[in-house]
């Protein structure tokens, strides 16, 4: 398979579709269908489509990054991903902690 590189911006309400996300993602529809069937990615029907909020794009390449580099299968790489989260979260946290005892 041909890799692609998309680059996109994240909107909160925004939803892709199977295809649209698989392609962002550089991966068959498949992928993301197993991904989803197994709960390892969020997704939910709309109108007989299955549609990931736009966010879940995030996660989803970070699953596919580590399944790829590492030969990881698909829970390992979810595991990752739920780790990778939890950082970026506490981060936020400790920043606005930060913040609110300088002001």
């Amino acid at each position: 398979m041909t890799q692609h590189r998309v680059d996109a911006v994240l909107i909160d309400e925004e939803t892709l579709d199977l295809h649209e996300l698989a392609f962002a993602c550089a991966v068959p529809p498949t992928w993301v269908v197993e991904r989803v069937e197994a709960g390892l990615l969020s997704c939910h029907s709309s109108g007989g489509e299955m549609r990931c909020a736009s966010a879940h794009l995030v996660r989803a390449r970070r699953m596919v990054t580590t399944e790829r580099r590492f030969d990881a299968n698909q829970e390992l790489a979810a595991l990752v991903a739920d780790l990778l989260e939890e950082v970026e979260q506490l981060r936020r946290q400790v920043q606005t902690t930060a913040k609110g005892a300088r002001g």
